[in-house]
């Protein structure tokens, strides 16, 4: 049975940066489309960035040129390096995968629907302070 465990989550001033790791434990094929998504209390889950089999990215609107996802295929983990940090960036962060390399949706702000994913991992709480 494969997990997904997320860390790296934490408080921080606004304009300060945070790196979110995910880490897989248990047999993950290598290359599916993986992703990073995030709740506010009181708000819907949302994309906030999508990482393709053949490394292709996807980011919402939000996060572009603050935050970076990347990952490591040898060690099964994901990242997210978030940068700038905003208090609109406070909320429960979650990795996810899909069982497919290339994303649903396409490669468009559709990849980053929460549907799409089928595994999830617990999450990891950012706080952002102004």
């Amino acid at each position: 049975q494969v997990q997904l465990v997320e860390s790296g989550g934490g408080a921080a001033q606004t304009g300060g940066s945070l790196r979110l790791s995910c880490a897989a434990f248990g047999y993950l094929p290598s290359s599916l489309c993986m992703g990073w998504f995030r709740q506010a209390p009181g708000k819907e889950r949302e994309g906030v960035a999508v990482i393709d089999g053949s490394s292709r990215t996807i980011y919402a609107d939000s996060v572009k040129g603050r935050f970076a996802i990347s990952q490591d295929n040898a060690k099964n983990i994901l990242y997210l390096q978030m940068n700038s940090l905003k208090p609109e960036d406070t909320g429960m962060y979650y990795c996810a995968a899909e069982s497919r390399e290339y994303c649903s949706g396409g490669y468009s702000a559709a990849a980053l629907r929460p549907v799409w994913y089928t595994l999830w991992g617990q999450g990891t709480q950012v706080t952002v302070s102004s």
